[in-house]
């Protein structure tokens, strides 16, 4: 895409548009453009598209680092239609659990979170009878919320919605309003506490793998009710797989991607964005830029912090650094095992002691959850293997303590400018990640016999890998923090002026950081801001299903047995949960 000519006034038709990002809300954006005939061009500092929503080989195994579960890729809700017109899940055989997560705690009692919400009842009151009028209520919630996915908006930003259809959107929730307001008003730690039991007290803030404080109870009850309607399995061919098939939709509908090419400016002329500058010194214009890519890094670097009302002002320079906004980052760990270790579940939450966290670099809580991810994606491993993917949450802090050297940083190989390739981070750094490694193997191995000897290849990430791969902001993934100041502020923002700046015509936010969640809401993102395009530009928007594969299939998969102790209670494992990779996440 060459320099455009551009008119002035009210007679200019734009035409050709600039996306930088090819995470999913780049890819998205771009797809949304197409369908509405503008030329696009998406620049992607990767070699892959994707962004956060990826995975990677090491030897015989595939190491999938991002979908633990897939809102909407079920029918019956908004969601659903998003991926279709994406083309993100047609040929591709969903699979559903008939648990969400497994929670252990420390004496060995684990607490099913059966989707389902009659069989979660009945196993919450087996485990604590005396509990029964907060499991009560917690069920009938999602029992509700199973109906409200029904009617939950998605496919147009409230921003756009004039009076009749806000009213309409409403009315539409009234049967749903007493049960939505109240897991709104209500945060899950605070409701944990009404549980006598103390392991349900803990386990209930851990429901979504790990313990969101700023959470209320309506995320749990949205999690729970999508699953149990079976619209948040896991899609065939994982994370990069869903990337790929979003990807060759692009392509489909006649968009250009250009991979190892990062944005190091967008070009403005009398407040109008009119293209980008790479690292390499070549530009390229176009009619209008959506940045896709990190916030802080869209309106503070590439934008020079020009363009900042109050608000963004004060996301983006005060805000963004204090503890809790942005998303946590992760520490994984990746176990390639020549094993197949059919006892292992899907998803569990083991709830650790002080002295087992004390060793885990970057610890935000004492817990750790651990996927058999082979249950998910037999298709990463060979057959009679297993992969493993233990996270947990972590603060970039510890780790940039520990670093030495840049955290990303740009070389030329073979003629060609790369911008995610190993970094060396020293040796400091390295021993950390060895502990973690080394950790996490002994407790599973005390748990799993025999885990240990079958360790094929390891494989370690930090939040500073997630920078290097995606220049996210403190390898915070999906950006701001649900729930709190950071992620309400610009979520008021958008909606009263649109993903747009103040002052700067021709520029659009898209991605992540334009809404609030995770890859849904990504993908939505870049359906939203076509639609300010087209309303921008007297277009009407239109948007279609992907026809060239064949719909989706559905596989249900039985996890639940009933609840054992998987050890003595009280008995811990020695030392901590750590690891290291193979030096190719670093």
């Amino acid at each position: 895409m060459g320099r455009t000519t551009r008119k002035t006034g009210t007679d200019r038709r734009r035409e050709t548009m600039i996306i930088i990002g090819g995470g999913l809300g780049g890819l998205s954006t771009g797809c949304y453009a197409r369908m509405n005939g503008y030329r696009t061009r998406i620049f992607e500092m990767h070699e892959i598209p994707g962004g956060s929503c990826t995975g990677w080989d090491r030897s015989d195994f595939t190491f999938d680092w991002c979908v633990s579960w897939l809102l909407g890729n079920g029918p019956g809700n908004e969601m659903y239609r998003i991926w279709l017109e994406l083309g993100a899940l047609q040929g591709k055989e969903m699979r559903h659990f008939d648990v969400f997560n497994i929670v252990r705690g420390r004496d060995g009692r684990a607490v099913y979170f059966y989707s389902d919400p009659d069989r979660l009842e009945a196993h919450l009151l087996d485990l604590s009878p005396a509990d029964a009028a907060p499991i009560r209520e917690f069920c009938a919630g999602v029992r509700t919320f199973r109906k409200a996915l029904a009617v939950y908006p998605f496919l147009k930003p409230v921003g756009l919605m004039g009076r009749l259809e806000r009213w309409r959107m409403m009315a539409s929730f009234v049967p749903y309003f007493a049960t939505v307001r109240r897991s709104m008003a209500v945060l899950m730690t605070e409701y944990a506490q009404r549980f006598s039991d103390p392991l349900l007290r803990e386990a209930f803030t851990f429901i979504l793998y790990e313990k969101h404080p700023a959470f209320p109870v309506l995320p749990f009850h949205f999690q729970l009710a999508s699953h149990a309607n079976r619209s948040a399995g896991v899609p065939e061919g994982g994370s990069l797989g869903l990337a790929r098939s979003i990807e060759r939709r692009y392509l489909g509908l006649g968009g250009e991607i250009t991979y190892n090419a990062k944005v190091e400016e967008i070009l403005v002329e009398r407040d109008h964005a009119v293209g980008v500058r790479l690292s390499d010194g070549r530009e390229f214009r176009a009619d209008m830029v959506v940045s896709a890519a990190d916030g802080h890094t869209t309106v503070m670097k590439l934008l020079g912090g020009r363009y900042l009302n109050d608000t963004y002002r004060r996301l983006y320079t005060s805000l963004i650094d204090q503890p809790g906004q942005l998303s946590p980052g992760y520490v994984a760990l990746f176990l390639g095992l020549r094993k197949p270790f059919p006892e292992g579940d899907p998803c569990t939450t083991y709830l650790l002691t002080e002295h087992q966290a004390a060793a885990l670099t970057g610890m935000r809580c004492p817990s750790m959850n651990v996927h058999f991810r082979t249950r998910h994606y037999p298709e990463h491993a060979p057959p009679g293997s297993a992969v493993v993917f233990a996270t947990y949450f972590s603060d970039i802090a510890p780790w940039r303590a520990l670093h030495e050297g840049p955290e990303q940083r740009s070389r030329v190989r073979r003629g060609e400018e790369l911008h995610t390739l190993p970094v060396r981070h020293g040796r400091e750094y390295i021993a950390a990640k060895r502990r973690v490694r080394d950790g996490i193997v002994s407790f599973l191995d005390e748990r799993f016999p025999g885990l240990k000897d079958a360790v094929a290849v390891a494989d370690v990430s930090t939040p500073l890998t997630q920078v290097r791969y995606t220049g996210v902001r403190n390898g915070a993934f999906p950006g701001w923090n649900p729930f709190v100041e950071g992620a309400e502020t610009m979520e008021k923002e958008i909606n009263r002026s649109g993903p747009m700046l103040p002052g700067l015509s021709d520029f659009y936010l898209s991605g992540v950081w334009a809404t609030i969640g995770g890859l849904i809401r990504a993908a939505a993102a870049g359906r939203h801001v076509v639609q300010f395009v087209c309303r921008d530009d007297g277009r009407e928007f239109t948007a279609e299903v992907d026809r060239s594969a064949p719909p989706p299939t559905h596989l249900v998969i039985p996890v639940g047995r009933p609840p054992q102790r998987s050890r003595p209670a009280g008995d811990t494992a020695p030392g901590a949960v750590e690891s290291t990779g193979t030096g190719a996440l670093t």
